[in-house]
C-alpha cells in the first residue's frame, strides 16, 4: 500500500503525531511519501521519510508572539490557493497513492476526492468558529465561511481521526462539535506520539524533577520567569527550562542551582520520561505526550486561545494536572508543583492514563484502521 501522508506545518505537534503514523505503517512494510513544508518538511526529512514540498495553506498574522486568528483566516483566504491545488493534484497523479492521510491540511484532502482517492483526516478540533464568537459582524461572517470549511472537509473525509484518547476521557472533548450523521465517521486513534514509553530511554535527571517548554520569548516571558522564581523557593526540586533560541539565558540574571536552561532539546522524550511534572501551555500534542509517559501537567494556556484554554480545563476537570493563568504568582506555581509530585491521587491517575495509552497503540491503531477499510 502507498500512502501520502500530507502535514500542516504550522505547529509541530501536527508534524511529530504525523510521523508517528509514518513510522508504524513503514515498520508494516507500506510504502509512505510525506507532502509538508518549512520546518516541518525539513524535521520530516531527517527522519529519513520520503518527503514532497507543498505550499503553505494557512497564512499566520501576528505581531509580539501573539496569533491574530482573524487577520491569518482572512490573509489565507485572499491569498488564494488554486495554484497551489494543482501543484497537489500533480504530486498525486506523480506518487500514485492508494490512501490519503491529511493532518489538517485542506487541499490534500480536496484533491484526494478529486481524484477519487480515499482519504482520511486527523483533526483535534472541529468548532474553531469559536475563536470569533462575539466579536463583532466581520468576525460572524468569517465564522460561517470557517464552519462552512470544515464541514465541507468532514464530509469529504472516509474517517475523522482524533488523535486522542476515546471518550470519556478525550482530552479536546471540548473542542469537538460534529453534526450528528459525521459522529459516524469519528474514529479516536488514541494518542499518536513520537515514541512510547517503553522504546524511550530515559535521561539522567535529579528527581523530583520538572520540564517546562513554556519558552521565554515574547509573552510568554513573564511566566517564564515565575518558574524561576518558584524553583529559588524550593531547591529540594530540579527544573529543566526551554527557553526557545530567541533568549540568551545570560540576559535571565543569576539562576538558582537547581535550574538548567536549554534553548532546544532535539529529542525531549527522555526528559519527559525523567521528570515528575511538565509546564507548558495548552498545545495538545505536548499534553498527549505527558499523558501517554504518565506525568501530570501544570498548563498555562495562552490568553484568548480558546482550544488551549479548554485543553487546560479538561486536564484538571479530570484530575491530571492543573490549570494556571499569566497572572498566576511564584508561590502559587510552586504550591501546584508541590501538590502534582507529592500527591498519590495524581500519580495514580496518570499511572492509569499511561497504561490505556500502551493499550491503544495509537499509530497502530491508525494503520489497522486504513488497512481494514482500503480490504472492504
Amino acid at each position: 500500500m502507498r500512502v501520502m501522508i500530507f502535514v500542516c506545518g504550522e505547529g509541530l505537534g501536527h508534524t511529530s503525531r504525523c510521523i508517528s503514523i509514518g513510522k508504524k505503517l513503514v515498520s508494516a512494510g507500506h510504502d509512505v511519501h510525506f507532502g509538508a513544508y518549512g520546518y516541518s518538511k525539513e524535521l520530516i526529512e531527517r527522519k529519513g521519510f520520503k518527503t514532497h514540498e507543498v505550499p503553505s495553506e494557512i497564512t499566520l498574522v501576528g505581531k509580539a508572539g501573539s496569533l491574530n486568528l482573524k487577520k491569518s483566516i482572512l490573509a489565507t483566504f485572499k491569498r488564494g490557493q488554486f495554484l497551489g491545488l494543482i501543484k497537489i493534484r500533480k504530486l498525486l497523479k506523480k506518487t500514485r497513492p492508494d490512501v490519503v492521510i491529511s493532518d489538517s491540511y485542506f487541499m490534500g484532502m480536496i484533491s484526494a476526492k478529486s481524484r477519487s482517492i480515499p482519504c482520511y483526516l486527523v483533526v483535534n478540533q472541529s468548532n474553531m468558529e469559536e475563536f470569533f464568537k462575539g466579536k463583532g459582524i466581520s468576525s460572524r461572517i468569517i465564522v460561517e465561511i470557517v464552519k462552512k470549511s470544515y464541514i465541507g472537509m468532514f464530509r469529504i473525509a472516509d474517517k475523522i481521526i482524533i488523535p486522542d484518547f476515546p471518550l470519556p476521557h478525550t482530552i479536546c472533548r471540548k473542542n469537538l462539535e460534529f453534526k450528528k450523521d459525521m459522529w459516524k465517521k469519528v474514529f479516536f486513534s488514541g494518542p499518536l506520539t513520537g515514541k512510547t514509553f517503553e522504546e524511550t530511554t530515559t535521561e539522567e535527571l535529579e528527581r523530583p524533577h520538572v520540564l517546562c517548554t513554556v519558552g521565554g520569548f515574547g509573552y510568554r516571558e513573564p511566566i517564564f520567569r515565575k518558574v524561576i522564581e518558584a524553583a529559588g523557593m524550593d531547591e529540594s526540586i530540579n527544573y529543566t527550562l526551554l527557553s526557545g533560541p530567541s533568549v540568551d539565558p545570560e540576559s535571565l540574571g543569576t539562576l538558582p542551582e537547581n535550574v538548567t536552561i536549554l534553548k532546544f532539546i532535539d529529542d525531549q522524550f527522555p526528559y519527559m520520561k525523567a521528570s515528575d511534572l511538565v509546564i507548558a501551555p495548552g498545545g495538545h500534542s505536548t499534553m498527549m505526550e505527558a499523558l501517554s509517559f504518565g506525568v501530570p501537567m501544570i498548563s498555562v494556556p495562552d490568553k484568548k486561545h480558546s482550544e488551549q484554554q479548554n485543553n487546560a480545563f479538561v486536564i484538571e476537570e479530570d484530575g491530571l494536572g492543573k490549570k494556571l493563568d499569566y497572572s498566576a504568582s511564584p508561590e502559587e506555581i510552586l504550591e501546584n508543583i508541590r501538590l502534582l509530585i507529592n500527591d498519590e491521587k495524581y500519580s495514580n491517575k496518570l499511572a492509569g492514563m499511561r497504561e490505556m495509552a500502551v493499550e491503544l497503540n495509537g499509530p497502530g491503531a491508525v494503520r489497522l484502521m486504513v488497512e481494514e477499510s482500503l480490504a472492504r
